[in-house]
């Protein structure tokens, strides 16, 4: 009888079994062994945190997880708040409560489909998971008169402090696609060496994004809206990719297809203005 108890308890002591939606290759990219894994965005899709996710909810079934997102830090606790919240609809209430639910944050970082992506941090969390949210972005510290090298700087040493933090969980960094890049980009030489370039080079693995065309949420002179995207990369490609890109400033490669716009959050019941600017 103790020992039906205890394995009882044991089973019990599990995290649930989670369903991921996860990219092809995230086997082989969660099978490396660097602890921080940075997975670039451009902020504004739908499909790029969804694939974010994915790779998060495998990579929670295999150990303990830290979500370094470029977020302000400032959020920390209302994210804290929002894992342990008791019911999806609270955690997704917790989070409309923060930068989410204010309509002047519209550059994408707080879209619906990132709205969803963290209420599914939240059913990993309840399903058992050992994850974190760690937001990175520092407030108030760019420097007067000086460039976009020393906010890069910043946000590299944020994103170190979640291993500082959590040294025994993985760190699953989110972030602009230039951020997450190892070395300098000669088109915005004031950037200097991103933040992925700044982090322990043997220790760290960042991917790039495979430019596949379709729109994204932005905001330019004209409004805020969708923004068409001219893809460079295979249209069918899909899942993640390994192998050095762009001389080693990637170390690797995300396709998720052509990508579809997600408005913000706060924004979500309002009809949009579409935007005539294009990116590249």
């Amino acid at each position: 009888m103790l020992e039906l108890l205890a394995a009882a308890a044991l089973l019990t002591a599990q995290p649930a079994q989670t369903e991921c939606a996860a990219p092809a290759g995230t086997d082989a990219l969660l099978a490396r062994p660097e602890h921080i894994l940075v997975i670039p965005d451009w902020h504004g899709s739908v499909e790029i945190p969804a694939a974010f996710l994915g790779i998060v909810c495998e990579a929670a079934k295999q150990g303990p997880v830290t979500i370094a997102l470029e977020m302000p830090e400032t959020e920390r606790t209302l994210f804290r708040n929002a894992l342990s919240a008791p019911t999806e609809d609270a955690a997704r209430q917790v989070l409309l409560h923060g930068d989410f639910g204010n309509p002047r944050n519209n550059d994408g970082r707080n879209s619906v489909a990132m709205l969803d992506m963290m209420v599914g941090f939240w059913r990993l969390k309840a399903a058992g998971h050992d994850v974190v949210i760690h937001p990175f972005m520092a407030v108030e510290s760019r420097i007067a008169g000086r460039d976009q090298a020393w906010w890069e700087l910043e946000m590299a040493y944020g994103i170190s402090r979640a291993l500082v933090d959590r040294p025994q969980a993985r760190v699953l960094v989110f972030v602009g696609d230039l951020h997450a890049r190892k070395k300098g980009y000669a088109r915005f030489p004031d950037v200097g060496l991103p933040a992925a370039g700044h982090l322990h080079a043997s220790d760290t693995f960042t991917l790039n994004l495979a430019n596949q065309g379709g729109e994204t949420w932005g905001c330019d002179p004209n409004g805020c809206g969708p923004n068409s995207r001219r893809g460079r990369y295979d249209p069918d490609a899909r899942g993640i990719i390994l192998g050095p890109v762009e001389d080693g400033a990637y170390d690797g490669v995300l396709a998720v297809g052509p990508t579809t716009a997600s408005p913000p959050a706060a924004l979500q019941d309002q009809p949009a203005v579409t935007s005539s600017g294009s990116s590249s």
